[in-house]
């Protein structure tokens, strides 16, 4: 075995663990595979006489080319003045769709929403050390900033995730909204007519944007029965729904492969829904803040 061969094994070691970390930097399976790629090829064309920590090395190569793709995209994202991601996620063909579902699921549909609102910077900041236990001073010279300077951008990153610098909304009482709303989504997905009628109230409004919806269909509706029909028409979009906060109100994000497509915001009374809008329009989803429950609430 020659000493590429044995580079090539060694760095297959360590292919998973930043495939983990180029997944959550990146949000999408081919851009992962793609970084964790390049990676290789820099070490392959580098070697890795004089690298006393390999793992630390890659983890710092692959944070770096992740960081200039999360860059990358944010520029286009400003020439093309379009910020739903959802409709370039919807036509990516990921070679091993199971394999980016179980990243999905093990990563969370609405931290990678979330994580996708933040700077290219406070993301890999946020990610690397919070997620990886990277130390700062390594952080700091992937985003090249000093190390207080990444341990400020993690904490920023940090805030926005947790939902920690929302405005107060009162006196609402987020658990028992968390369940409702968690009742709402199993029955949704069980196509549960029962279990949909004992959470709405009897008189519930439904209101959801044109985008959402199929041509003709009503944009706003009254009554249980008529919510239930209509909630169930929808259900194809319940498996990629998450528990969300947004503006500090228990709701749910609807990512499909991790990229939001619609959110579902609720009012809620004595433990019923009394209102629920489908919010899937491109200007108003930019203006909500969004963050990750604590669990529990």
């Amino acid at each position: 075995m020659d000493e590429r061969d044995v580079l090539a094994k060694r760095f297959e070691v360590h292919r998973g663990h930043l495939m983990g970390v180029a997944f959550r930097l990146l949000g999408s399976l081919n851009d992962a595979e793609d970084a964790v790629q390049e990676t290789w090829i820099r070490l392959d064309r580098a070697g890795a006489d004089g690298v006393e920590e390999l793992a630390a090395w890659l983890t710092t190569v692959v944070g770096r080319i992740c960081l200039d793709m999360l860059r990358a995209r944010t520029t286009r994202r400003e020439v093309s003045g379009d910020d739903d991601l959802a409709a370039t996620a919807a036509d990516e063909s990921s070679a091993d769709p199971e394999h980016e579902a179980i990243l999905i699921e093990s990563v969370g549909r609405a931290l990678l929403v979330v994580l996708d609102r933040l700077a290219p910077a406070e993301r890999v900041a946020f990610v690397l050390h919070d997620m990886f236990s990277v130390p700062f001073d390594e952080v700091a010279v992937i985003v090249n900033r000093t190390p207080v300077a990444a341990k400020k951008l993690a904490s920023r990153a940090r805030l926005r995730v947790s939902g920690s610098d929302m405005r107060s909304i009162g006196d609402i009482d987020l658990a028992l909204h968390r369940r409702v709303v968690e009742s709402f989504l199993a029955a949704a997905r069980g196509r549960n007519i029962a279990g949909l009628l004992e959470v709405l109230d009897p008189d519930v409004i439904r209101r959801a944007d044109a985008a959402a919806l199929p041509p003709g269909t009503q944009l706003e509706i009254h009554g249980a029965t008529t919510v239930v029909e209509e909630t169930l028409l929808l259900t194809r979009n319940a498996m990629a729904a998450d528990i969300i906060l947004i503006d500090g109100r228990v709701g749910l994000a609807v990512a499909p492969r991790g990229r939001l497509l619609l959110v579902l915001t609720f009012s809620i009374k004595n433990g019923l829904i009394t209102e629920y809008s489908v919010v899937a329009d491109a200007e108003r989803l930019r203006h909500l803040d969004l963050a990750i429950p604590s669990s529990p609430i």
